[in-house]
């Protein structure tokens, strides 16, 4: 069998209490995960119509800081760039492309990578040298 990796978010105590329950059976995290799919998927197979059908995953409401008022913003963005004539698009366009290009050119760039525990972080370490 193939495995994949896949990354989710899921609330702070939803992880802990999966943590707590694969240190329970002795099992990892994503063995706790996978399990939790595959009772979810039969028991919706089962019963097309039936609980699990009425009880689906639903996501958490978007934090409430700015997340509104930022979409509104590229929202009204994206509109007044829509009314400009296209030949105003385009040289905007290959202007942002050119900036890309001289930005690109003045070195490698940073990236920041966090890890919930050192685990998850060695196991990122490992597959960055090829040991996954």
């Amino acid at each position: 069998m193939s495995y994949s990796r896949i990354s989710i978010t899921i609330p702070q105590p939803l992880l802990i209490a999966a943590d707590r329950r694969a240190k329970e059976l002795d099992r990892p995290r994503s063995w706790v995960v996978a399990e939790a799919l595959r009772t979810y998927l039969a028991r919706d197979t089962e019963s097309h119509g039936g609980p699990a059908a009425r009880s689906r995953v639903s996501e958490p409401a978007p934090p409430a800081y700015a997340a509104a008022s930022v979409a509104e913003a590229r929202l009204r963005h994206i509109e007044a760039d829509l009314r400009l004539p296209p030949e105003e698009r385009l040289r905007r366009s290959e202007e942002l492309g050119r900036l890309a290009r001289e930005r690109q050119r003045r070195g490698p760039r940073c990236q920041i990578v966090a890890f919930d525990t050192y685990e998850d972080f060695y196991e990122w370490k490992k597959a960055r040298r090829g040991g996954a």
